[in-house]
């Protein structure tokens, strides 16, 4: 009678106990570009590699969308996941949700996840954006700014706007972290 008490006890718990091992870095809900479709971190990436990109549709880096869409194909089954926050924090984004979407699907042909427009410095930056700043004890100096996350939540690398996602000595270290 003891063992069938227990086992009912920790089925109880498991999911409690799951939530508290989720990574301070995944603790967030973030609604997707254009959408009211929300995606829970936890759920959805964790144990995965995230490389973390302040975008902006107007910015000399805009580009950069294709090499992290290549990069997102490339790796996805290996674990990265490319995760897309525009910014109008340097003054360079789309006022308009739908036309920014409409840039990374249409002209760039973005598949990577990317959410809502999003503060990313400062006072005013999203609680995502004050964790990434604090564990890598930087806020993005311009757009494209990138911060990659390793399976365990942890903040392995910063990158600024201007090494791309082809840079050999980012590559290497991507590869080092997935499966």
């Amino acid at each position: 009678m003891r063992f069938p008490t227990l086992l009912v006890l920790l089925s109880f718990f498991t999911p409690l106990s799951m939530a508290n091992q989720c990574p301070d870095v995944l603790k967030f809900v973030k609604r997707k570009l254009n959408s009211q479709q929300t995606v829970n971190f936890c759920q959805a990436y964790q144990g995965k590699t995230l490389l973390i990109v302040n975008t902006a549709s107007y910015c000399g880096y805009t580009p950069q969308f294709e090499g992290l869409e290549a990069l997102y194909e490339s790796y996805k089954d290996q674990g990265l996941v490319v995760l897309g926050f525009p910014s109008h924090e340097f003054n360079q984004e789309a006022d308009n949700e739908e036309k920014t979407a409409e840039l990374c699907e249409l002209t760039y042909g973005v598949k990577f996840p990317m959410f809502e427009p999003t503060d990313v410095k400062g006072d005013n930056a999203d609680p995502l954006y004050r964790m990434l700043a604090k564990k890598s004890g930087t806020y993005p100096s311009w757009n494209f700014f990138k911060y990659l996350v390793d399976s365990e939540g942890e903040v392995v690398g910063v990158y600024p706007s201007a090494t791309t996602p082809e840079d050999e000595d980012f590559q290497k270290t991507l590869q080092s972290l997935l499966k």
